[in-house]
């Protein structure tokens, strides 16, 4: 080992040291090294916890607190944390190539197989990435190369992701503005309204419509019925391709295994990921009817245009067998109906007697509260912020963990596991019953949080 090497590796923390690493160390980590102003607005929260374990619903903080995860990872723990079982599959296949690209992996085959059993409809080709952005990027390609037209529709409030391509289909200007022109020939259309996207579909030839069932980080906002079909319906109309992004409604979210199942609808393009890899791998796919696969890729010269080093590697695939085996077995979907039923009419219940919730909605398991942004001088700021002083009210004082959804920010997003119990979403309720009786409006919880932002401050 020269000088050079044997300074730089005394700067290196070990891997058994970071194990016992301490939260301060943590937050300055972050601040030096990940995203300063990221780590900051945690603090400001009461959000920068040290969390240590977590088990199906529950984690646990450094100092032996327990939690019960609200979040689910944005819809990506459908399992919960941890799950047993997919841990032991992919444990399974650790002495296996994970990846090698000369030759055909079992594992992925078998998942692609599978796949095209439990979607919807005749789709059929699969291909692995490793996460939801990535899945659509693969869609807009296909779709692209398949009809041989660049137009690409999406509709407003919006969220398909933040690389280029998924950024450009995103319904917020938030998340555009500072990049400048993103992806050319991109048009969105008002969700839920079937003649302003028949008008865009009739004025100019668009490759594809991009939309989720119902919308995430919008604010959980679910389509009116018979919307989805309409859709379909212009679609096959005016000869434009239909992708379906159920990245987080997929694998049993809203009480169905996919949600464009409400309305019986197939899409020719399916984005999924997140609960796929069971909470444990990171896994995305894109999958297509075979005749629009082929249409793309469909010869020796072009079946390699899109590829992925990671996507489809033996880990991951293993973790995705594994999940939606689990999800099937135990009837996951079904519980998230019945579940979301009864979580949704206590929520409403709330809402009759509290004037601070504006709107219940969603779903299954997948459910958004609004509340009631303030007045005046008051009324923007509130907008921005009534969601995260909710959270964080839940977090510090009641251990639920929540969040906020990105395009609407006074909107708090409930995604729990979908293995979550009825008392614990009793506890849930409890906690939101005793939030909506201390504090009836924005200004009560903005002074609330303030004490919290405080002692974070304090206590730096």
């Amino acid at each position: 080992m020269n000088l050079y090497t044997e300074q730089l590796y005394g700067e290196i923390t070990s891997f058994e040291d970071a194990l016992a690493l301490g939260q301060e160390e943590v937050k300055e980590n972050y601040k030096s090294y990940i995203n300063p102003y990221f780590a900051m607005m945690l603090g400001l929260l009461g959000f920068d916890k040290s969390f240590v374990k977590a088990e199906g619903m529950e984690v646990w903080d450094s100092e032996g607190r327990v939690y019960l995860d609200f979040l689910g990872g944005y819809g990506a723990l459908n399992l919960g944390h941890n799950p047993r079982e997919i841990l032991e599959a992919v444990k399974k296949v650790m002495t296996r190539p994970n990846i090698l690209q000369t030759a055909l992996n079992p594992m992925a085959s078998v998942l692609a197989k599978n796949l095209a059993a439990m979607t919807p409809g005749d789709l059929q080709m699969t291909f692995f990435c490793n996460s939801g952005a990535e899945a659509v990027e693969g869609a807009i390609k296909l779709a692209k190369a398949a009809t041989g037209k660049n137009r690409i529709l999406y509709c407003e409030g919006s969220f398909h992701g933040k690389t280029v391509g998924a950024l450009s289909v995103t319904g917020r200007e938030k998340y555009k503005t500072p990049f400048g022109l993103l992806m050319n020939e991109v048009e969105g259309v008002p969700f839920g309204d079937a003649a302003a996207l028949e008008t865009a579909l009739r004025e100019h030839p668009a490759a594809a419509l991009i939309l989720e069932p119902i919308q995430g980080e919008g604010g959980i906002i679910v389509p009116p019925e018979g919307y989805l079909k309409q859709v379909r319906a212009l679609c096959n109309q005016y000869d434009a391709l239909l992708i379906i992004d159920e990245v987080q409604t997929g694998f049993g979210r809203t009480g169905r295994m996919f949600a464009c199942e409400y309305e019986e609808i197939i899409p020719d393009l399916l984005c999924l990921a997140k609960s796929l890899g069971g909470g444990v791998m990171p896994i995305g796919a894109t999958m297509a009817k075979e005749e629009v696969w082929k249409m793309a890729y469909g010869s020796m010269d072009k079946c390699l245009l899109h590829t992925s080093t990671f996507g489809g590697n033996t880990l991951a695939v293993a973790a995705g067998i594994a999940a939606t085996e689990k999800i099937y077995r135990e009837n996951l979907a079904d519980q998230a109906e019945e579940k979301g039923e009864y979580f949704i009419s206590r929520l409403r219940e709330l809402q009759q007697r509290y004037s601070i919730i504006r709107e219940v909605r969603g779903k299954g398991l997948m459910i958004g509260i609004e509340f009631l942004a303030g007045k005046g001088l008051m009324r923007k700021v509130s907008e921005e912020y009534l969601g995260a002083l909710v959270a964080g009210e839940l977090l510090n004082r009641y251990g639920m963990i929540t969040a906020y959804t990105l395009n609407n920010p006074n909107v708090i997003r409930l995604e729990p596991p979908l293995i979550i119990q009825y008392e614990e979403i009793d506890r849930m309720i409890d906690a939101l019953e005793e939030i909506c009786k201390k504090h009836k409006n924005f200004l009560s919880l903005a002074m609330s949080g303030s004490k919290t932002i405080l002692h974070s401050i304090i206590n730096r």
